[in-house]
């Protein structure tokens, strides 16, 4: 009687468990501990279970886990983690670009090299980033506009957006008279509008090409555009205004000529030819050797002095704006000619 009281006892609390299990580790320790008796009581269940049937139909072990499955949805990394949200706008009225943007995230303390450590970057528009909580300086740059704001960045989802205060600038020249400028003789360089205690300006973007968009930050810039290599050169200040496109159409008075050196008027041109364009003040603007010497020279009054096998030659010209030409300097502008006729000297052949 005390081996089947005590079954019973047991197979009641294993039904009352199996009603009201609530976790599987609960189950397992139930289970252990019914295992766990005298053999005297086990060798009395299996011959109750004999006579009364199985009390716990379809009971299967398999499977049982002794750990409770996690309830994360997701990583243990992400909960110690922000998540960031960058955005930025050319004005504080306009909507968000969407494209060009690069970003940096800088820790705010120096580096063993004295620099600010780059923590990430992305580029395109608006970009999300994870970071771990703290204090940043995130940099947006579109163009040679920028901006930098110090963000904390918590364990909160949180967005933040930078507002460039920039626009745009387009640069073209042309010739008087509206002719165009061909684009590969053409460039611009765009410096700060302010000089240095020194006279300087500092440059900002150098060569830029015609029709070609600048993005800056919003402010006054001194332009300078050259046409060809040689004293072509306007300078221009400039405003651009945040959220607009300012485009700037500057006017040239030059000329392209092409000088050759030749015995007679359309003549062929002499080669090994060493070539120096003076000023009317005798300032040398430009040097060149060959056959052809092909420059543009602003407007003006120049001396154009031609070398070749040790004799010179020399010819005075009038640049006129828009008007590109050739120009012929003939051997009987020989220098050492006509003074040997001025002082009465023999002729060097």
């Amino acid at each position: 009687m005390p081996c089947r009281l005590r079954l019973e006892i047991a197979t009641a609390f294993i039904n009352k468990a199996s009603m009201k299990i609530v976790a599987r580790l609960f189950m397992t320790a139930a289970m252990a501990a019914l295992f766990a008796v005298a053999p005297a009581i086990v060798h009395a269940q299996e011959l109750n279970t004999q006579e009364l049937g199985n009390p716990l139909p379809g009971l299967s072990l398999e499977g049982v886990n002794t750990y409770a499955p996690p309830v994360l949805k997701q990583p243990l990394a992400d909960l110690l983690t922000g998540t960031l949200t960058l955005a930025a706008q050319l004005t504080g009225d306009s909507p968000e670009l969407t494209r060009g943007l690069t970003w940096r995230v800088f820790s705010p303390e120096p580096g063993p090299d004295g620099k600010l450590p780059l923590i990430h970057s992305a580029q395109g528009g608006t970009t999300t980033l994870t970071l771990d909580p703290g204090s940043y300086l995130v940099h947006a740059s579109f163009g040679r506009a920028g901006a930098t704001k110090r963000i904390t960045v918590g364990r909160e989802s949180q967005r933040e957006s930078l507002v460039l205060d920039a626009g745009g600038l387009k640069l073209d020249a042309i010739l008087s008279g509206g002719k165009r400028i061909p684009p590969a003789k053409l460039k611009f360089s765009i410096f700060e509008a302010t000089e240095s205690a020194d006279g300087d300006r500092a440059l900002i973007v150098p060569d830029v090409k015609p029709n070609t968009v600048v993005r800056l930050n919003s402010g006054t810039y001194h332009v300078v555009s050259t046409y060809g290599d040689v004293n072509a050169v306007i300078r221009s200040d400039i405003r651009v205004e945040a959220g607009k496109l300012t485009e700037a159409l500057v006017e040239h008075k030059a000329a392209q000529l092409t000088l050759k050196l030749v015995r007679e008027k359309n003549g062929e041109a002499i080669a090994d030819t060493s070539w120096a364009v003076l000023t009317d003040s005798g300032d040398i603007v430009k040097e060149n050797v060959g056959a052809f010497a092909s420059m543009v020279l602003a407007e003006g009054t120049y001396t154009v002095i031609a070398k070749n096998r040790d004799r010179i030659y020399q010819k005075d010209i009038e640049v006129v704006a828009g008007r590109n030409d050739d120009v012929d300097v003939i051997t009987e502008n020989d220098v050492a000619a006509a003074k040997a006729v001025q002082t009465g000297e023999e002729p060097i052949d």
